[in-house]
């Protein structure tokens, strides 16, 4: 039987490579050219599927860092430092 973990993982690695190849896709498009408009829709794609897994991700880390209860409050100190550098890298309103 395959652990809840390993489905996790491998979740998180098929949409990686999604991602993976959304950007290969994007640097074709500035490659041939392509119009502004089309480039920008496949960067918000890539932002948005970005996001899904960095949301995965922090999912899957309160899952494994709150199973050992011993270790909760360094678990929620770390998990606190985890949220806070996953908000630093979005960018919600670009000048």
């Amino acid at each position: 039987m395959v652990s809840d973990d390993r489905v996790r993982r491998e979740v998180i690695i098929k949409r990686l490579k999604k991602v993976e190849g959304q950007v290969r896709g994007l640097q074709k498009m500035v490659d041939t050219e392509r119009d502004c408009e089309s480039i920008i829709t496949q960067l918000a794609a890539i932002r948005s599927a970005t996001e899904s897994v960095g949301q995965l991700v922090l999912n899957n880390y309160m899952h494994i860092c709150f199973r050992k209860e011993a270790e909760f409050e360094d678990s929620a100190e770390s998990l606190a430092r985890v949220v806070g550098i996953w908000n630093r890298v979005r960018v919600h309103d670009a000048p």
